[in-house]
């Protein structure tokens, strides 16, 4: 295969319910890094029912180009709709390298598309990077468990692809005003071509928790012992106003249900205060907390590789030290409180 006609960053613009997903942002922040060390255009690829009103977003977070398929038959995603759409548009312009979040959506599609071009996937990533001279896209993420991170190659294959996790990323700041190409795209697809049917979209009413928006996690690990042991992590996220995160170990022992794990196989987060109790601190954890802003780790053993990610870190007991901690804030939410009162 002759690579010399494969060229540009192109990432896949997600949509949910009008607006973009966040994740789509970010790789578009992670494009344009790229596409500036090769040299190139970045484009956002855009497939929906009545997206044209997206353009200008996608030019305002990095991107050169839009190519736009605006046809009524994409108004819900379908994985063969979206693939043809996506194969067409790739054959014909042929990106060096195509970028998707690691959402359902994304992974799905991702999936579908490089087994028919064919070309290589790599799946959940975490860093990215390119060669500036030969454009070889290196696509790091966590292997054998989370215990080491492997980099990735397609050596024989274009466009090279990658899923991206959400919130490892970070979306450029936004320039209001800049503008692009926009290059709109038609395909001839029939519904009846279409094996699948969107029937109903049934919307899932048990709120649960987004950890992933919250500003301050505290998470436990299994050095807390038990399930009665962690409710200490419950006491000082409500003391907080923060949400509660977890280990696989402990979601695996039934302690929390999965929406609250963090790591590489649950949820990437970004908190500006993360607080790890009682967590060693595996590769496979910390991919999906290292990016938050002020890191505290409180754990037994000196040793533990938490202490290496952390900005602060606790040696010591925890149910010694959360109690005396849930103390002191409540003191400092209590002056604060009389402060007003005294104030009105």
């Amino acid at each position: 295969m002759s690579f010399e006609d494969y060229k540009g960053v192109w990432v896949f613009i997600e949509e949910i319910e009008g607006t973009i997903a966040p994740v789509s942002l970010e790789l578009l922040g992670a494009g344009r890094k790229l596409a500036d060390k090769r040299g190139v255009e970045l484009a956002g690829l855009l497939i929906g029912d009545n997206m044209k009103h997206l353009v200008n977003t996608v030019f305002e977070y990095g991107a050169d180009i839009a190519y736009v398929y605006d046809q009524p038959i994409f108004k819900h995603y379908r994985t063969e709709s979206f693939m043809k759409a996506l194969l067409e548009c790739s054959q014909k312009y042929k990106p060096e390298i195509i970028l998707f979040g690691a959402t359902s959506t994304g992974k799905d599609l991702a999936s579908a598309v490089a087994t028919d071009l064919p070309t290589g996937l790599t799946a959940d990533t975490t860093e990215l990077d390119v060669e500036e001279d030969t454009g070889l896209l290196l696509a790091s993420r966590p292997a054998f468990g989370g215990n080491i991170m492997a980099t990735i190659l397609c050596k024989k294959y274009r466009p090279q692809m990658a899923t991206v996790r959400p919130k490892v990323m970070k979306a450029l700041s936004r320039q209001v005003g800049r503008t692009g190409k926009v290059i709109e795209e038609t395909i001839e697809l029939k519904e009846q071509d279409i094996r699948t049917k969107v029937l109903e979209i049934v919307r899932e009413t048990k709120k649960k928790v987004r950890i992933d928006e919250a500003d301050i996690i505290v998470a436990g690990g299994k050095g807390l012992g038990s399930s009665s042991g962690f409710q200490i992590i419950h006491q000082l996220a409500d003391t907080l106003g923060g949400a509660v995160g977890a280990s696989r170990d402990v979601v695996e022992a039934g302690w929390i249900e999965h929406h609250h794990q963090v790591g590489q196989t649950g949820v990437t987060v970004t908190p500006k205060i993360y607080f790890a109790v009682g967590i060693s601190g595996a590769i496979q954890h910390l991919v999906g907390m290292r990016n938050s802003d002020l890191i505290i780790a409180i754990n037994k053993d000196p040793d533990a590789p938490i202490f290496q990610a952390c900005h602060y870190g606790i040696v010591g007991d925890a149910f010694e030290i959360i109690p005396v901690l849930i103390e002191e804030f409540q003191k400092n939410v209590r002056g604060k409180e009389d402060n007003h009162v005294r104030k009105v």
